[in-house]
């Protein structure tokens, strides 16, 4: 997504003598930060807004910065008086983590890849053990030395060569998204000087081991747009533009399949993709368009043999379907069914080894697994006992074996990665995650999926879990998750952080609503564009649901989401305001008009066929009638926290910081309003695996606080 904005404030001042200073508290005091009203108008269509804030996107104006600093200490102020509880969550949240933990190995070209954390360190190690994992270990990178002066550090893409000897990485020190790539020798150490900047991080070596291809980014929307081809021992200046995609609702981006015979250039929107392809041993070569784009034609390839295994909606295939195709004759026409389509259940993606095709699929909003010999007999299902759990195949680099990998966890589960022996049906956990500290067992925790049903009628699931013991009787804190968009599914996961939560007498549940592709791609088209709402409603009738069934009550139920969760969260603040005593929004989307109007915003152009072009005077009607800033209101408002980072490149800090600032003249009551800006982070938050939880410990302290739980 996307989204920026600040603000500028008056001081904060002092109410009272300081003799009342000493006997009052701190929240009667202070007065939150004022952002100064500068009115733009902006027309469209004949209609004219006035936003107030607008200014607040002038990243680089002091009085902006100011207001961040004056927003971020008042809300330090205000909460001073969790400032130990805060420390004393993040202990105990840290102290049920494996600090010296490491993943299970995987062989790839005769070399097991591990990764591992050390005790008192934030970053990985990635390391690696030639043919035995009783080898001496290669230390390849060591991000604990590498982040050493950054505020932020983020280390990704790693690719190693074919003859092991090369290794790419990207950097990204200031949390964009944009990273620097830079080619290390694996056999003495050296990180050549050459750097190709503002890349995606991503990049693969062609089967020469001498030509690296990678994707560069637009400098001001950072779209994804260039492919680029970089030669061992040149400059970077002279790299060959390989592909350059110039429909501006495209992303592009490159990779090697699984075979190693094809290097694979994608481009994706929303609705379409196409891809090109070339012979990796040809480097020099031309791609050629596996299918050319045909607007609504989505398609995933993957190679074998002497064919490509496709997962797509051709042929009207709403959940799709799995096809196949002759290496030599990629155009659809050459297309045929493989596994035909099913309305009731969805093609994720495939798996393919020398003996089996292996489905990821997902049935009434189920993971399940399927293994299919390729010999046509004896296909079978993964089995799973429970409904609130998430299975998903994981790291499978080998076509010659019967080993299948897969995790598995649930919401009171410990994550699990499991070796699965596809022939004999034996399977091996071979790492299951540690929660330290001898308190936790799964058997003190009940899981549960109810249904709730929206206003159209709709069957809506949500996954719950709570500490068992608990009565139903509506006094219970409840804290609501949930995205909604861009079919991403939020299965049910494991998090022995959450359990701070939970065991303080909270009940946790995510909300499956439309937007998602939890119960299939129909799922996600009933959440998308002119049927957004249906987003909010679905959250708004979960949340109705909770408090008729006396899990909880409009006095203890908290929400939360992010990015386009955050929307999500300004939607029904607006909406249904009563429903919630607080409300977390995490780098919330939250001026959707102004932003989806801005096409030199990241993102912006990709996102038409999301949220629509308000560019077209329907979608401008239908975004206005939801967007969270342009709906706030003089009305009452639940206890807020929201959070944004001045880097965040998907959804710009100015957005939320505008929010707030005309939430502040118009909300009603007593109600809590803080922001809290990251100064040094973008989207994701803070790096390092500690400095993350402490953000969630001001969350978890915010929630808690508003429950009366101090300790």
């Amino acid at each position: 997504m996307k989204k920026q904005f600040f603000f500028s404030y008056v001081c904060l001042i002092f109410a009272g003598s300081n003799a009342q200073n000493k006997t009052s508290k701190m929240s009667d005091k202070l007065l939150p930060p004022v952002a100064a009203v500068k009115p733009k108008k902006l027309e469209k269509h004949g209609h004219v807004r006035t936003d107030n804030y607008y200014w607040l996107n002038e990243r680089e104006n002091t009085e902006v910065i100011d207001y961040l600093n004056k927003e971020n200490d008042y809300y330090k102020k205000m909460t001073a008086h969790t400032e130990q509880f805060q420390k004393d969550l993040f202990d105990e949240m840290k102290s049920r983590i494996k600090e010296d933990d490491s993943s299970v190995p995987y062989l790839y070209n005769g070399y097991y890849y591990i990764t591992r954390y050390e005790i008192g360190k934030d970053y990985p190690i990635y390391a690696r053990k030639k043919g035995s994992l009783d080898a001496k270990e290669e230390i390849m990178f060591d991000c604990n030395e590498m982040a050493k002066g950054h505020a932020y550090f983020q280390l990704g893409g790693l690719n190693v060569s074919e003859d092991n000897k090369w290794c790419a990485f990207g950097v990204d020190t200031v949390s964009r998204r944009e990273y620097t790539i830079q080619i290390k020798n694996l056999e003495t150490g050296e990180i050549l000087p050459v750097k190709l900047e503002k890349t995606t991080g991503g990049s693969t070596w062609a089967a020469d081991n001498k030509t690296l291809f990678y994707t560069r980014k637009d400098l001001v929307t950072l779209r994804s747009e260039k492919i680029y081809k970089h030669k061992l021992g040149s400059d970077a200046k002279n790299d060959a533009l390989v592909y350059h995609e110039k429909d501006d609702t495209f992303s592009v981006y490159i990779y090697k399949e699984k075979s190693k015979k094809y290097l694979v250039i994608g481009s994706n929107s929303t609705m379409t993709t196409e891809y090109q392809i070339l012979e990796s041993n040809t480097p020099d070569g031309q791609f050629r368009v596996f299918q050319k784009r045909t607007r609504g034609l989505e398609y995933n390839i993957s190679h074998f043999g002497d064919s490509f295994y496709i997962v797509t909606n051709k042929d009207k295939a709403t959940n799709f379907k799995v096809m196949k195709t002759p290496e030599n004759a990629t155009a659809k026409e050459n297309w045929t069914d493989l596994i035909p389509h099913r309305k009731e259940t969805l093609v994720e993606g495939i798996e393919i080894f020398r003996d089996y095709l292996v489905v990821e699929e997902r049935n009434n909003g189920l993971n399940k697994i399927r293994i299919m010999p390729w010999s046509g007999k004896g296909e079978y299902y993964l089995p799973f006992e429970i409904e609130t759990y998430t299975a998903y195949t994981s790291t499978n680099v080998d076509f010659d074996t019967e080993i299948l990998r897969y995790g598995y966890q649930s919401m009171a589960t410990p994550s699990s990665v499991i070796d699965f022996n596809m022939k004999t049906k034996e399977k091996t956990i071979m790492k299951e995650q540690q929660v330290l500290g001898g308190k936790f067992d799964k058997n003190n925790y009940t899981e549960e999926r109810v249904w709730a049903t929206a206003q159209d009628g709709t069957k809506v699931p949500i996954s719950i879990v709570y500490r068992k013991g608990i009565k139903k009787d509506g006094n219970n804190p409840f804290l609501l998750y949930a995205y909604g968009s861009y079919g991403s599914s939020m299965d049910p996961y494991f998090s022995s952080i959450r359990l701070s939560l939970l065991d303080r007498g909270f009940i946790y549940g995510i909300a499956h609503i439309r937007g998602g592709e939890d119960l299939g791609r129909e799922w996600y088209e009933n959440g998308k564009l002119l049927k957004k709402k249906n987003t909010f409603t679905d959250f708004i009738d979960c949340s109705k649901y909770v408090i008729e069934q006396q899990y909880t009550s409009e006095k203890h139920l908290y929400a939360e989401g992010g990015s386009a969760g955050g929307l999500l969260m300004g939607a029904i603040i607006n909406m249904a305001p009563n429903l919630y005593n607080g409300v977390i929004a995490q780098v919330p989307f939250v001026d959707v008009v102004t932003t989806m109007l801005d096409d030199s915003i990241p993102l912006t152009t990709g996102e038409y066929d999301e949220w629509g072009n308000p560019n077209d005077k329907k979608y401008y009607d239908y975004m206005l009638s939801y967007s969270p800033y342009d709906n706030v209101v003089k009305q009452k408002y639940p206890n807020l926290l929201i959070t944004t980072g001045l880097h965040d490149s998907q959804v710009q800090y100015w957005e939320p910081a505008k929010w707030v600032a005309k939430l502040r003249t118009l909300k009603i009551g007593d109600s809590q309003l803080f922001l809290d800006t990251n100064m040094e982070t973008g989207h994701g938050g803070a790096s390092g695996r500690f400095e993350a939880i402490k953000e969630v410990a001001k969350e978890y302290t915010f929630l808690l606080d508003l429950e009366g739980i101090k300790k």
